[in-house]
């Protein structure tokens, strides 16, 4: 594999285990949830706490998520167990057993959480809403940990892939051959 394609890999790695459709979802409804930060009501607080948990399990629930193409040629989705996948409906000829629950898989969802904490958390609109002070008196952190923050878990993201095909990510037949083998595939380029 060149520098390139071992390059798109890692950021297909990253898109894949990133909370991106939970961020999105976030950016779009805590303006209105916050007020845009003046959470004059303490509805808004509620409303905006019970929100970034529901989100945080979000991304933490989908690092534990996988799918396979049963035998019915239909793509199903489960949930990591120490014994496999489950539900295991209608897996035909599928071993769910191989998809057990991993550490790798605690880490990535460790991580996935984090970022989202970061980036619910450190919010213009929810910094204001829940501690105004903070804006002012930590502006670096606010500035300054996010990135940090991001590089670390994409380091981890991209060293040390995750094999999970979860919701939203169904399992393409590019990648049989490296979950399968767990080695390069080599594509050969014909000139006419």
């Amino acid at each position: 594999m060149g520098i390139k394609d071992i390059a798109l890999t890692g950021v297909g790695n990253l898109i894949r285990v990133l909370p991106t459709g939970t961020v999105f979802l976030f950016q779009f409804l805590n303006p209105v949830l916050t007020n845009n930060g003046q959470c004059n009501m303490s509805v808004n607080k509620i409303l905006s706490a019970i929100f970034i948990a529901v989100s945080a399990f979000s991304c933490c629930f989908a690092s534990f998520t996988d799918s396979y193409t049963g035998s019915d040629g239909k793509t199903h989705y489960g949930i990591a167990t120490t014994k496999g996948l489950w539900p295991s409906t209608s897996s035909g000829s599928v071993d769910l057993s191989a998809y057990k629950l991993r550490v790798g898989d605690f880490v990535h969802a460790f991580f996935a959480l984090i970022v989202f904490a970061v980036i619910s958390l450190l919010d213009s609109n929810t910094v204001r809403c829940f501690y105004p002070a903070f804006e002012s008196t930590e502006k670096v952190l606010l500035q300054a940990l996010p990135p940090v923050i991001g590089t670390i878990a994409g380091t981890v993201f991209v060293v040390f892939p995750n094999t999970r095909h979860g919701i939203g990510y169904p399992y393409s037949s590019s990648d049989s051959t490296q979950d399968s083998e767990d080695t390069p595939s080599f594509h050969i380029l014909r000139t006419s």
